[in-house]
């Protein structure tokens, strides 16, 4: 599952980054690396962007940024 499938209020862990380049940098400063964990809070009223919690701070990604971000849900 990506980034972008991920239901708001639940967890997942990052298990590879798609993107290439500056995007992948940016995406790893942010502290979208493998085995961190990622929550989907807030959607914008049309759907995008949308809200992640991320090493304890609230980051905003668009669907297309997201869609590069594979995830597993945590089970609780």
């Amino acid at each position: 599952m990506t980034l972008d499938q991920l239901p708001r209020g639940s967890g997942a862990v990052i298990t590879a980054l798609d993107s290439r380049g500056a995007e992948r940098g940016r995406l790893m400063d942010l502290g979208l690396l493998p085995g961190s964990e990622v929550q989907a809070d807030m959607t914008s009223p049309l759907g995008d962007p949308t809200a992640y919690l991320v090493c304890g701070s609230l980051i905003v990604l668009r669907r297309s940024q997201a869609r590069g971000v594979h995830v597993e849900l945590v089970k609780t």
